[in-house]
C-alpha cells in the first residue's frame, strides 16, 4: 500500500508542475498578445500622425488660381483707345508709285522729350511750335540744331470762342491791326529759326480777310511761307497769301483726330494715296504717343515703297 501512495504523490507533483508550465505559457501568450496589440496600436497612431503631412498637398493644388486668370491680365494690357474702330485698310484702293509727303507736327513746345522722340525717326518732319509754351524756344533750338525745319503755330480765334478755349496769347477778331501785328512779331521772337507759319485753331479768324492780311504781311516781310491748316472750309488764308504773291500751301489730311495707331496708319496711307495721285501732299498731326509710334513704324516702310518725305518748305508754291 505504501508503494501505491508513493506513486500517487509523484503523479500529483508532475501534474502540479505541468499546470505551472501551462499557466506560464498562457501568461506568456497573453503578454505576447498584449505586446502585439500595443505594437499595432502604436503603428496605427503613427500612420494617423503621418496622414496630415501628406494630405495638404492635394488640397493646396485645389486652391491654386485657375488658368483663365492669365487671359484677364492680357486683356487689361490693351489700350482703351483701341475700342474705337479703325478704318479698314481695304476700304479704298491704294495707288502705287512715287509721291512726296511733308508731315507737320503741330503743338510742339510742351516737351523736349517729344521732340527727341520725333527726331529719332530720322526722317524729315517739320516742327510747328506754339509760342508761349514753356519749352517753345528750347524745342525750336533743338530742332534747328539737328537740321529740322521749324514753323510758328500761331493761335487764332476758333468758332465758339470764348466758350471754346484757346491760348491766352491768341489772335482775336476784336483786336486792332496794331495789336495783331504786335502779337505776330512776338510769336517770331519766341520761336527762333522759324521759316514759315500755320494757324493753330483759327476756324473763325482765318475766315476774315481783314484780320488775316496783317498776319500774312509780317510773314511776307520776313520771307516766310504760310500753310493754311484748313480748320475751316471757308478759310481765306491760302487764297490771300497767293494773291499777295507769297509762298503758301494747304493741309490735305489730318492724321490723328483718332488717337489710335491703326487709325493713324490708315490716315498715313490716305496721305500717300493723295501724294501718288497729285505728286505731293501735306499732312498735319500732333505729338501724341500713338502718333509718334505710328510715324516711327510706318514712315520707314513707306520710304521703301517709294515715298519721299520732305520738309514743309519744299511743298509750298
Amino acid at each position: 500500500m505504501a508503494k501505491k501512495k508513493g506513486k500517487g504523490g509523484v503523479n500529483r507533483r508532475k501534474q502540479s508542475s505541468g499546470g505551472k508550465y501551462n499557466q506560464l505559457a498562457m501568461l506568456l501568450a497573453v503578454i505576447a498578445l498584449i505586446v502585439l496589440a500595443l505594437f499595432l496600436l502604436e503603428q496605427s497612431r503613427h500612420q494617423v500622425q503621418e496622414r496630415p503631412e501628406e494630405g495638404p498637398r492635394p488640397v493646396q493644388r485645389q486652391k491654386m488660381p485657375p488658368r483663365p486668370a492669365v487671359k484677364s491680365e492680357e486683356h487689361t494690357s490693351y489700350s482703351a483707345a483701341k475700342v474705337k474702330p479703325a478704318p479698314h485698310p481695304k476700304a479704298r484702293p491704294h495707288v502705287t508709285g512715287p509721291g512726296t509727303v511733308a508731315i507737320i507736327i503741330d503743338d510742339m513746345g510742351r516737351s523736349a522729350r517729344e521732340a527727341e522722340s520725333l527726331l529719332a525717326i530720322n526722317l524729315p518732319v517739320t516742327f510747328s511750335v506754339i509760342p508761349g509754351y514753356a519749352q517753345a524756344r528750347r524745342v525750336a533750338e533743338i530742332a534747328h540744331g539737328r537740321g529740322v525745319e521749324v514753323m510758328v503755330h500761331m493761335p487764332m480765334e476758333p468758332q465758339g470762342y470764348p466758350e471754346k478755349k484757346m491760348e491766352k496769347n491768341g489772335l482775336l477778331l476784336a483786336e486792332s491791326k496794331e495789336q495783331v501785328v504786335s502779337k505776330v512779331k512776338g510769336y517770331l521772337q519766341e520761336v527762333p529759326y522759324a521759316v514759315g507759319a500755320n494757324n493753330h485753331m483759327g476756324s473763325r479768324f482765318t475766315e476774315n480777310e481783314e484780320k488775316m492780311q496783317p498776319v500774312l504781311q509780317i510773314l511776307q516781310e520776313r520771307g516766310m511761307f504760310f500753310i493754311d491748316s484748313m480748320t475751316s472750309p471757308r478759310s481765306v488764308g491760302f487764297r490771300l497769301a497767293r494773291e499777295m504773291g507769297m509762298k503758301w500751301g494747304t493741309r490735305q489730311v489730318f492724321l490723328d483726330n483718332v488717337q489710335d495707331v491703326q487709325a493713324i496708319n490708315a490716315q498715313l496711307q490716305q496721305v500717300v494715296d493723295v501724294a501718288r495721285k497729285r505728286g505731293s501732299a501735306i499732312a498735319i498731326c500732333h505729338p501724341h504717343r500713338a502718333t509718334i509710334q505710328a510715324l516711327s513704324e510706318t514712315m520707314p516702310r513707306m520710304r521703301k515703297e517709294g515715298i519721299t518725305f520732305v520738309y514743309a518748305s519744299q511743298l509750298v508754291s
